[in-house]
């Protein structure tokens, strides 16, 4: 048979149970997690700042180059504008001689008071062409900003009857 004698511990701390031993693992298991949870927090807050930094330098890059398309845009509207005036100018004066290379004509078909008043108009236009080749274009729109602050109704109706031309220019009939 078996010997079946128990010997009894004379040692006196108690011998972990269960119980405590899972408590302890699950202490460190949590421990661990808080610490794991911390460390992908500040990865995380790392990246998103690194993102951040990117996303920044984007617009900065970005509104940079918008401010310099939009600087070429002001100055080739600005040499349009100057083209234009150019041009209207010559056109003013080549209206101008027209009618009084004509004003002759004006005065043996219709009279000499009708061929005068062809050569004031003609006078007329001319001056007006040389006010208008000596103005800078920011006298000419503080004209505009002028007139229409005077004239307000004037200023519409002009508006309308310019757009009214355009339309009926470009129009497709």
């Amino acid at each position: 048979m078996t010997d079946t004698t128990f010997t009894p511990n004379d040692d006196t701390t108690p011998e972990p149970t269960a119980k405590a031993e899972a408590k302890s693992h699950f202490a460190k298991a949590v421990e661990e997690a808080k610490a794991g949870a911390q460390a992908l927090g500040k990865e995380a807050q790392d990246r998103a700042g690194e993102y951040r930094d990117k996303l920044n330098q984007q617009k900065d890059d970005l509104a940079a180059k918008g401010r310099e398309k939009s600087g070429e845009a002001k100055d080739m509207a600005y040499d349009y504008a100057t083209q234009g005036k150019a041009k209207a100018t010559e056109g003013m004066q080549k209206f101008g001689k027209l009618v009084e290379d004509n004003a002759a004509m004006i005065d043996e078909k219709l009279g000499v008071q009708y061929g005068n008043y062809a050569r004031s108009a003609a006078a007329t236009i001319n001056d007006t062409a040389s006010r208008l080749d000596e103005k800078s274009l920011e006298d000419l729109g503080e004209d505009a900003r002028q007139f229409v602050r005077e004239k307000p109704a004037l200023a519409v109706g002009l508006a309308v009857g310019a757009g009214y031309m355009l339309a009926r220019l470009f129009s497709r009939r």
